[in-house]
C-alpha cells in the first residue's frame, strides 16, 4: 500500500504542478518537423517516424517503423525489435520467437496487435499454451510501426511487468488514395543447402473525398531450416555408477567394470556431476506461413470512422528429429558398466562405458498453426469529446497434430569426452563406429515407440468503450472505459505405445549426414560428424501402415491423461485517466481496477490408484478470482526545446502462464525426469519505477538514458521434488524427479539502458544501444530471461539509389528455467544481419540481405558451461528481394 500510496501522492502533486506552472509556447525544437522539411523515404524517414513518436508520447515509449509501405527493416519483427534499448530476442531455432524487455520474462510482456490481443499458439510439442507471443508468426510486411510502451497507462490493457509492445498495421486512410507495394524474393540457408520462394502484395484504395478505403494484403514466408547439435539429456552424481540409485543400486565397481584408477576417482568423487547422456542432434523443418490481411475504413459523417480489421494466419512446421546419444547414465543399463571416469571442479570431463547403452530417438511431427482474428471498430470524434467502441474475436488452434516416434537402441563401448567444454563442448567415440552403421540400432519389443497427437487451442472474445472529453486548461483530457475479455485455451494429450516392434534403423532408408554436418562445432569426431539419419516418411509410412493399429488415447499414460486440461478467464477493467499539460510539463496519471476470474478444468488421478486406467482419473476444477488497483502517472517536462525529462511510475499485474494454473504435467520415463503445474499460483505483482532523460541534440538525432526498477512480489519460479507414477517403458511405478511452479516471493530487477541515434555526413548515420539489467529473486536466484548485459548497434548509409544497413547485437548469458533438477543458463551470443538496397527507380528496388551470418551458437547449459546440454547452430541465411511500390 506504501506504493501505491506514493504513486497516487505523485500523480496529485504532478496535477497542481501543472496547474501552476507557467506556459510558454516552445520554439521548433532541432529534432521537429516543420511544413518546409524535405521529403525523405527509406532508413532515415523510418527512422525519423520513430522518433518522432517517442518524442510526443506521455509515456516512455520507443517505436520501430517500416522503411516504406511493405517493407519493415527485418524479416521477423521481434529481431527489428533488438534496436529499442532494452529489448532481447530469445533465438532457440534461429529465428527471433520472444522478446524481452528490460530484464523480464517473455511471459511477463504483452503484444497487442492495433492495441488488442491476437490468439496464437506453438508448434513444439514440449511447449504448451502460454501467455507469450510467437513472433514468427508476424509477416512484417502487413506492419506499419511497432510501439515498445515501457511504462504503462492507464487505458493500455494491463498484463505486463516489462513492457507492452503494440504493433499497429496499415490503414486505407492514411495512404495514399492508390498504393499497390509487392515483393518477390528468394531465400536461401547454408546450413539445410535449400532455398525457397517468398512473396507479398498490398493494395490499398480510397476515394478522392478519403471517405471510404480498402486495403488488402497477403504474405507468404517459406523457410527450410536446418538445425544441427550436440545435446545432453539431465545430469547425474558420479554415485549412480557405485550404487547411489535407488530404482536400481548396482555398482560398476562390484561389478569388475571399474578398477583401479576409475574405481579410485569414482569413490573420491561421490558427488561429482555428469551429463546423463551426451549426443548429436539433427532436426529438420519446413516452415511456411501465409498471412492474409483485410482493412475496410468508412466515414460515414466527418467526425465518425467505421473500421473492420482483418488477419488471417495458417502456418506449418512439419519436422523430424533425429537425436543420438550415448545414454551414459540410464538407470537399467548403463550404471554398472563404468570402465573410465575423469574429473576437474566437480565435474565428469570423460566416462567411458563397457558395453553401455545408446539410443537413437526419432520423431516425425506434423505441427500447424491457424489464426483467424476480427477486430470492429466505431470512432467518433468531436473537438470537445470523443468515443470509441471496439469489439472482436481471435481464435487459434495448433500444436502437434501427430507425431511418429521410434527409440532405437544399441548396446557397444563408448568414451563421452566434455573436458574442452565449452569452447568445445563435447566428443562420442565408439570402438567400432555404430554412429555409421544403421543396423546396430534396433527398437526394443517391450516399448518400441509411441504415437501421440497434443493440440492446442486459444480464444478470445473482448468488447470495450472509451470517452473521452477535452478541455482548454492545464487538464487536457479526461478519458474514462470499460473492457471485457473472456479467455479460453487449453489442450488435448493422447498417445498410444508401440510395442512389439523389432525394426532396425537400417529399414527406414537410412544416408550419411550431409557433408556440413556439425560445421562450427570444435571438436566434434569424425565418427559424430559422418553419423547416419534416416528417412522420417519411410518411418512414417512403415508405423502407420501397421495392422491393428491402436488409436492414441489419453489414457495410455500418466502424462497423457494430465496433459489434458482447459482454462477459461474473464476480465473486467475499468479505468481513469487524466492527460495534462501547463508549460513545459506534460504527461497523465490515473487508475485501472481489473478483476480477474479464472476457472480451469483438468484431469488428475485419484489418490492411491495406479494411475494406469481410465477409471484412475477424475475431472478436476479449480476456481480463482481476484482484484488489482493499478495506478500509474507519466511525466514528461520540456526543460529546454531539445532535452526531456521523463517520470513514471505505476502498480502493474502480470498474470501466470495458463500451463502453470494446471495440474497438467510431463514425464520422460528413461531419464525420469518431468514437469508440472501448480492450481495455486498467485499473478505476479510489481511496482515500477522509471525516469529518462532525452537530448535531442539536433534534427533527427538522440542521446538518451533511462533508469529502471521494478519490485516484484510472488514471482514465480520453478523447484524440483520426488513423485511416484508408473513407468510405461518399464512396467512399474518409479521415482520421477519433477519441477513445478510455485510463487518464490520477492524479486527484483534494476538497470539502465542508453541510446545514441544520429544523422551522420555524406550519407551516414547509425543507432547503438547499450542495456544493464540486473535481475534478482529470493537468496540471490536468477530471473529467466534476465540478460545482464546487452548491446546493439546498426550503421547504415544511404545515398541516391544505394542504402546500406548493417544490425549487430550481443547479449551476456541468461538463466531460462528449472529444468530436471538443474538451473539452465544461456551463453552469451551476437548476431549480425546486414541489408544492401539499389533503387532502379523510386517505385523498383532490389535488396540483398544476409542474416545469422555469424552463425551464431545457441549454447544452453546446465549449472555451469562445463556441462552442455543444448548446443545449437541454425545456418546463415541470404536473401534477394525485388520490391515494388507504387
Amino acid at each position: 500500500m506504501g506504493f501505491r500510496a506514493f504513486l497516487v501522492g505523485t500523480a496529485s502533486a504532478a496535477a497542481l504542478l501543472s496547474g501552476v506552472a507557467q506556459a510558454q509556447q516552445a520554439s521548433p525544437a532541432p529534432g521537429s518537423d516543420n511544413s518546409d522539411d524535405i521529403v525523405v523515404t527509406g532508413i532515415r524517414a523510418s527512422l525519423a517516424a520513430a522518433l518522432e513518436t517517442k518524442r510526443k508520447s506521455d509515456a516512455i515509449v520507443d517505436s520501430v517503423s517500416a522503411e516504406d509501405v511493405g517493407k519493415f527493416p527485418n524479416t521477423n519483427v521481434a529481431e527489428a525489435l533488438t534496436l529499442v534499448p532494452g529489448v532481447t530476442v530469445d533465438r532457440q531455432f534461429g529465428q527471433g520467437e520472444k522478446i524481452s524487455i528490460l530484464g523480464t520474462d517473455p511471459a511477463l510482456n504483452r503484444t497487442l496487435l492495433n492495441g488488442q490481443t491476437v490468439a496464437s499458439a506453438d508448434w513444439f510439442i514440449l511447449d504448451t499454451p502460454g501467455r507469450t507471443f510467437n513472433y514468427a508468426l508476424l509477416a512484417p510486411q502487413l506492419v506499419g510501426s511497432v510501439d515498445v510502451y515501457k511504462t504503462p497507462e492507464p487505458r493500455i490493457d494491463e498484463g505486463s511487468i516489462g513492457g507492452t509492445v503494440i504493433v499497429n498495421t496499415r490503414k486505407p486512410l492514411d495512404l495514399k488514395p492508390l498504393t499497390l507495394a509487392a515483393s518477390l524474393g528468394y531465400l536461401w540457408n547454408d546450413r539445410s543447402r535449400k532455398g525457397d520462394i517468398q512473396g507479398s502484395a498490398l493494395a490499398s484504395w480510397h476515394n478522392d473525398s478519403g471517405t471510404f478505403g480498402v486495403l488488402l494484403a497477403f504474405q507468404r514466408a517459406k523457410d527450410r531450416l536446418r538445425r544441427d547439435g550436440l545435446e545432453s539429456y539431465g545430469t547425474m552424481k558420479a554415485n549412480q555408477w557405485n550404487g547411489g540409485n535407488a530404482d536400481n543400486p548396482v555398482s560398476s565397481i562390484a561389478n569388475g567394470t571399474c578398477t583401479g584408477a576409475c574405481a579410485t576417482t569414482l569413490a573420491a568423487n561421490p558427488n561429482a556431476v555428469s551429463p546423463n547422456a551426451f549426443g548429436t542432434s539433427f532436426f529438420q523443418q519446413d516452415r511456411e506461413r501465409l498471412s492474409y490481411s483485410a482493412v475496410v475504413q468508412w466515414k460515414p459523417v466527418d467526425r465518425l470512422t467505421l473500421e473492420a480489421n482483418w488477419l488471417k494466419i495458417k502456418a506449418t512446421y512439419d519436422n523430424l528429429n533425429q537425436s543420438m546419444y550415448a545414454f551414459q547414465g540410464n538407470t537399467w543399463n548403463s550404471l554398472g558398466a563404468l570402465s573410465g571416469i575423469t574429473v576437474n571442479n566437480g565435474v565428469v570431463t570423460s566416462s567411458s562405458l563397457t558395453n553401455g547403452l545408446s539410443v537413437l530417438d526419432v520423431q516425425y511431427r506434423q505441427a500447424e498453426m491457424h489464426s483467424d482474428t476480427y477486430q470492429l471498430r466505431a470512432n467518433w470524434k468531436d473537438d470537445a469529446w470523443d468515443l470509441n467502441l471496439e469489439g472482436g474475436l481471435s481464435d487459434a488452434d495448433g500444436g502437434t497434430k501427430k507425431q511418429v516416434f521410434l527409440e532405437f537402441l544399441n548396446k557397444a563401448s563408448y568414451t563421452v569426452d566434455n573436458s574442452g567444454a565449452p569452447n568445445r563442448p563435447g566428443n562420442l567415440t565408439y570402438t567400432t563406429n555404430v554412429l555409421g552403421n544403421p543396423a546396430a540400432f534396433v527398437t526394443d519389443p517391450g516399448w518400441s515407440g509411441n504415437l501421440v497427437t497434443k493440440p492446442t487451442t486459444d480464444k478470445e472474445r473482448y468488447g470495450q468503450v472509451d470517452l473521452g472529453f477535452n478541455f482548454d486548461g492545464a487538464v487536457k483530457r479526461l478519458q474514462f472505459g470499460y473492457k471485457f475479455r473472456h479467455h479460453e485455451t487449453g489442450q488435448s494429450y493422447a498417445g498410444v505405445s508401440l510395442n512389439g516392434l523389432a525394426v532396425a534403423a537400417s529399414a527406414f532408408d537410412p544416408a550419411q549426414a550431409p557433408s556440413n554436418y556439425l560445421r562450427g562445432f570444435d571438436g566434434a569426431g569424425d565418427q559424430m560428424r559422418t553419423r547416419f539419419v534416416i528417412s522420417g516418411n519411410s518411418m512414417y509410412n512403415y508405423v502407420t501402415s501397421l495392422p491393428n493399429l491402436p488409436t492414441p488415447s489419453q489414457f495410455a499414460a500418466p502424462e497423457f491423461a494430465s496433459g489434458n486440461w482447459s482454462i477459461k478467464e474473464d476480465i473486467h477493467a475499468v479505468y481513469g485517466q487524466v492527460n495534462v499539460e501547463s508549460g513545459p510539463l506534460r504527461g497523465n496519471f490515473g487508475l485501472r481496477y481489473v478483476r480477474t476470474i479464472t476457472d480451469g478444468a483438468g484431469l488428475v488421478c485419484r489418490p492411491g490408484a495406479s494411475c494406469s486406467a481410465p477409471g484412475d482419473w477424475m475431472l478436476q476444477g479449480s476456481h480463482k478470482t481476484y482484484e488489482n488497483v493499478l495506478p500509474s502517472f507519466n511525466l514528461a517536462l520540456s526543460v529546454r526545446d531539445d532535452l526531456i525529462l521523463r517520470f513514471a511510475g505505476a502498480e502493474v499485474v502480470a498474470r501466470p502462464d495458463y500451463s502453470a494454473m494446471t495440474s497438467f504435467f510431463w514425464l520422460s520415463d528413461q531419464v525420469l525426469t518431468g514437469a508440472g503445474g501448480n492450481p495455486n499460483l498467485k499473478p505476479y505483482r510489481s511496482g515500477n519505477l522509471n525516469a529518462s532523460i532525452e537530448w535531442y541534440f539536433q534534427r533527427h538525432a538522440i542521446l538518451s538514458a533511462e533508469v529502471f526498477y521494478k519490485s516484484i512480489d510472488d514471482y514465480i519460479l520453478y523447484r524440483t521434488a520426488p513423485e511416484n507414477y508408473f513407468n510405461q517403458s518399464q512396467g512399474k511405478v518409479t521415482t520421477y524427479q519433477i519441477s513445478r511452479p510455485y510463487n518464490a516471493g520477492n524479486a527484483q530487477v534494476k538497470g539502465f539502458a542508453v541510446a545514441y541515434q544520429q544523422n551522420l555526413p555524406y550519407g551516414l548515420g547509425i543507432l547503438a544501444n547499450y542495456t544493464y539489467s540486473d535481475g534478482k529473486g529470493i537468496g540471490g536466484a536468477d530471473l529467466p530471461y534476465n540478460s545482464r548485459h546487452q548491446v546493439s548497434v546498426s550503421p547504415f548509409f544511404e545515398s541516391g539509389p544505394v542504402a546500406l544497413r548493417g544490425t549487430w547485437t550481443w547479449r551476456s548469458k541468461y538463466f531460462t528455467a528449472v529444468d530436471r533438477g538443474d538451473n539452465m543458463y544461456v551463453r552469451s551470443s551476437d548476431n549480425l544481419d546486414v541489408s544492401a538496397t539499389y533503387k532502379f527507380t523510386p517505385e523498383v528496388n532490389l535488396t540483398l540481405a544476409g542474416m545469422n551470418l555469424t552463425d551464431s551458437e545457441y549454447y544452453a547449459y546446465a549449472n555451469t558451461p562445463a556441462l552442455p546440454r543444448g548446443v545449437y547452430r541454425n545456418g546463415r541465411k541470404l536473401m534477394a528481394t525485388v520490391n515494388v511500390n507504387f
